[in-house]
């Protein structure tokens, strides 16, 4: 069975960000040990004798698509994590976002008993389930990062509360905004994925009794050029609309391209998420309003730390909320650029 989450506590980190515990797992233990069969975590015990003999540990982080330009930060705070505690981290992960492919590195991984520590940013909740759980039943201790998987055997998350993050993202817009209200459409790379419907419902409801109308989530897919032109095509039938909002760090860009390549940069105005070295320089030109940080390189070096110190010392996983940091033309010059 799952293990329960108990207790919450909250501590200064990076850019603000917040750390949530609640304990998932208590010692260390062989899976040979589990002589209840309650189904309750144990350790394998290839990973104990590696533990136990002081070898190298092996950690892997599971990216959606590791392609896009938002796992090079994910990557350079794993880097970073793995120098400090002396392990062997590496991001892995289908270039496309391809849920299959991701399922089935994962398995190789699993059946070939080479690794110690799993982290895992699901390209699709469901599909990914039955693979966390396989980890998890074989031993291997394992979190979700990024993208949470909650309704999974996960024993931790490390990212940004993204039902929160949405209703973030609505109380700034309403403060941009300041009154005016209208249509405002929203889009999204994957408006079927889980992190973008969770980010939704919280905008959602967030808006609610504004007197804002949404159109979408519009789905714009990943590629630059179509979600540019699914953009164009949608703010031409709604020409009416006052403000463009986007759900990632991808199209949130196009938009961004549309809105200064358009005439309509400072008409109709744009919020949305991350710090991509593009949207740097559109908060500076004034063609966005603003955006919001998850905290992607500490998302990466929680990750791997919290594995770590479960399997070096038994220290229980925790949740690492990585928050949402509200980026603005007059503070963008003191927020690391996230790509």
């Amino acid at each position: 069975m799952r293990l329960t989450l108990a207790r919450r506590a909250a501590v200064a980190a990076t850019l603000g960000l917040t750390l949530v515990a609640s304990a998932a797992c208590g010692a260390v233990t062989s899976a040979n040990d589990d002589s209840t069969g309650s189904g309750e975590f144990q350790l394998a015990d290839y990973i104990s004798e590696a533990v136990e003999q002081g070898d190298q540990l092996k950690i892997r982080l599971s990216y959606h698509d590791p392609s896009l330009a938002f796992a090079v930060p994910i990557r350079e705070g794993m880097e970073r994590a793995a120098k400090e505690l002396g392990v062997d981290a590496q991001m892995i992960g289908p270039t496309g976002g391809s849920a299959a492919d991701q399922v089935a590195e994962l398995q190789t991984l699993i059946n070939q008993k080479q690794i110690h520590g799993l982290a895992v940013s699901s390209a699709s909740n469901d599909a990914l389930k039955p693979v966390i759980a396989q980890a998890y039943d074989a031993g291997i201790p394992i979190i979700s990062f990024n993208t949470n998987n909650p309704e999974s055997k996960q024993m931790g998350f490390v990212g940004q509360d993204l039902v929160a993050s949405g209703e973030s993202l609505a109380k700034e817009l309403l403060g941009v905004l300041d009154g005016e209200t209208g249509k405002v459409v929203v889009v999204s790379v994957d408006s079927g994925a889980g992190w973008s419907n969770d980010r939704f419902s919280g905008f959602e409801s967030g808006l609610k009794g504004s007197g804002i109308e949404i159109v979408g989530p519009v789905n714009t897919g990943n590629e630059p050029s179509a979600a540019y032109n699914t953009i164009e095509s949608t703010m031409a039938a709604q020409k009416d609309a006052i403000a463009l909002v986007s759900l990632d760090c991808c199209s949130f860009t196009a938009g961004a391209k549309w809105l200064e390549q358009s005439g309509n940069a400072g008409k109709i105005h744009s919020v949305g998420f991350d710090v991509q070295p593009q949207t740097v320089e559109y908060l500076k030109a004034g063609v966005v309003d603003l955006t919001i940080s998850q905290g992607p390189a500490e998302q990466g070096y929680q990750a791997v730390k919290l594995l770590v110190d479960y399997l070096k010392n038994g220290t229980e996983i925790s949740d690492v909320d990585t928050g949402a940091l509200v980026v603005t033309p007059e503070n963008v010059a003191s927020v690391p650029v996230e790509g």
